[in-house]
């Protein structure tokens, strides 16, 4: 059987018998599927008539029942279809599945189903599915009757979250897993952050959109990494009624003792995620890593490294979006399998101790440098519970603590106050 295609639909011939066939996914036998055909109705000369009948479009593998109004004109080959989507089946497509995530999501579900296509709605949901998956991944790394806490908070100014939180584990003593979606208007103080890295929106409070996954995991052994991963995305509406949006993100690493094969593992996660899009992607925001987590006044690194990125508005926003998913994906096979290594290695009181002077550092920088951080305290109406949530429950500060070279505590600091090639690229072209 012929058939015409054109722009992704194939058009079944206005003559074509039909058979009725199993549905591959119900077994049910509901769908005609022609089985003869051998010609196309090929006329204009005459209006023959306007009917209603149900016709089948295939696009690529899918096929979609439409309700169509066919006018038939004789002589010029062309038929001309004013249709419209069965609203059942439209309505089935953009079903929302609320097991694949952790609670219902913070958007009105109507609004979701409605808006599929929207920036907004899939970063959304997006996001709700990696918190799910990676909630799932740790719990199934911790003992079988210990489960992640679920608060879903509305925010009155607009929007919430969902904050999944996990304490005194027997593997993850600290883990917080949390998204936000929220909407209102960016304040001056706001405003001014964001004008201080190249953003032009003009003076006052402007309309904003903001999406993010956020998560920070303190494990109990000081031989499992902590990890730190956010990804967001940002719409704000300038002072011109223009709107501005963009990408935001990373996943970072800061173990207590050096691990070479881990750290290896780590980047190598993170380089695959990163090359599927731009080789240049990881080289680039695997130094603006280095740089951004650093504590300052102190000389150091807060770990070693990963990802880190900002500002991203090309190449185009579905190809922008693409880049984030594939790096939020990442984060479980980066990071699990070293939970999973290391969670039941043997330790004593003086790795405990410098555990917890590590994680004093960890408060140091999320207090003083995070941007997310600041960005959170300066909205208002902000979840100040969720925003702080990725400080340990325990840390510690030593008047002039330094450990000996030689030591491993030594090796790490070597390795934080020099950031290393883990994957020995740097200086290569691609």
């Amino acid at each position: 059987m012929k058939t015409l295609t054109t722009k992704g639909l194939t058009l079944i011939p206005a003559n074509a018998q039909f058979q009725e066939f199993p549905h591959r996914h119900t077994g049910k036998r509901s769908i005609p599927w022609p089985v003869h055909s051998s010609a196309y109705v090929m006329s204009a000369r005459s209006v023959l008539g306007i009917f209603k009948q149900t016709l089948f479009i295939t696009s690529g593998k899918q096929h979609t029942k439409i309700k169509c109004g066919i006018s038939f004109l004789t002589g010029s080959g062309v038929i001309c279809i004013s249709s419209y989507m069965n609203q059942a089946d439209m309505d089935a497509n953009r079903k929302i599945n609320l097991s694949d995530y952790m609670a219902e999501p913070i958007t009105d579900m109507k609004t979701l189903e409605n808006n599929s296509d929207d920036m907004k709605t899939r970063m959304e949901l997006m996001i709700m599915k990696i918190q799910k998956d990676f909630c799932r991944a740790l719990e199934a790394e911790e003992d079988p009757d210990t489960k992640f806490t679920v608060d879903r908070w509305t925010r009155k100014e607009g929007g919430g979250g969902i904050t999944c939180i996990l304490q005194d584990g027997r593997v993850l003593e600290k883990a917080g897993v949390n998204i936000s979606v929220v909407s209102g208007f960016l304040p001056a103080g706001a405003v001014q952050q964001m004008k201080s890295r190249g953003k032009e929106f003009g003076e006052g409070s402007l309309p904003f959109f903001a999406a993010g996954v956020s998560s920070v995991i303190h494990p109990r052994n000081p031989m499992v990494p902590t990890i730190h991963f956010n990804y967001r995305y940002f719409e704000v509406t300038s002072a011109d009624g223009k709107k501005q949006w963009w990408f935001g993100g990373g996943t970072d690493l800061t173990p207590y003792y050096l691990n070479e094969e881990d750290g290896k593992h780590f980047h190598t996660e993170l380089r695959k995620a990163c090359d599927k899009h731009n080789k240049s992607f990881y080289p680039r925001f695997k130094k603006w890593c280095d740089d951004y987590f650093t504590i300052t006044h102190r000389g150091e690194k807060r770990g070693i490294g990963g990802i880190f990125f900002d500002d991203v508005d090309y190449p185009s926003q579905e190809q922008a979006f693409e880049f984030v998913k594939s790096c939020a994906s990442a984060v479980i096979p980066s990071y699990v399998p070293l939970v999973a290594k290391h969670k039941d290695d043997a330790y004593g009181y003086n790795e405990r101790e410098w555990q917890l002077l590590r994680r004093g550092r960890y408060v140091e920088f999320n207090l003083i440098y995070d941007r997310g951080t600041k960005f959170g305290l300066y909205t208002p109406g902000a979840r100040y519970e969720s925003i702080l949530m990725s400080l340990p429950l325990s840390a510690k500060w030593m008047y002039m603590h330094v450990p000996e070279e030689s030591s491993k505590e030594g090796q790490l600091m070597s390795v934080l106050k020099n950031p290393r090639d883990w994957l020995g690229i740097e200086g290569k072209t691609n």
